[in-house]
């Protein structure tokens, strides 16, 4: 995933976190923001040090960033995303992180109906 689908300043989360709207699971939280005029949709990704050592904490973020990018077409261009990984998150598969994800964008109405060929 490119640089440019990323939040990375602490005034951006904020924004997010002050202003936008979230929906959790066991796993997941994501809190989304509304932006007009964005051409791709950004996400920032929050995994705190309680959940594991440095390399599960950056599994983890590998395993959201390629699920977004799998859900790349099926996803909003005008958002902001801020995903924060709860403590569950540490014995998952990819798969299961997918899964999850894909719950918790559905249940905030975000994630678009999958086109059939």
């Amino acid at each position: 995933m490119k640089k440019s689908y990323r939040i990375k300043k602490n005034e951006e989360f904020q924004q997010v976190f002050q202003h936008g709207q979230s929906f959790a699971n066991r796993q997941l939280v994501i809190y989304y923001l509304k932006k007009q005029h964005q051409p791709h949709f950004r996400i920032g990704l929050s995994v705190s040090k309680k959940i594991g050592t440095a390399v599960v904490r950056n599994q983890i973020k590998r395993y959201l960033r390629q699920a977004f990018h799998e859900l790349e077409l099926e996803l909003p261009s005008q958002f902001d995303f801020v995903i924060i990984a709860r403590k569950p998150t540490y014995k998952m598969s990819y798969h299961e992180v997918k899964s999850s994800l894909t719950h918790v964008l559905s249940r905030s109405k975000v994630l678009k109906k999958k086109r059939r060929k």
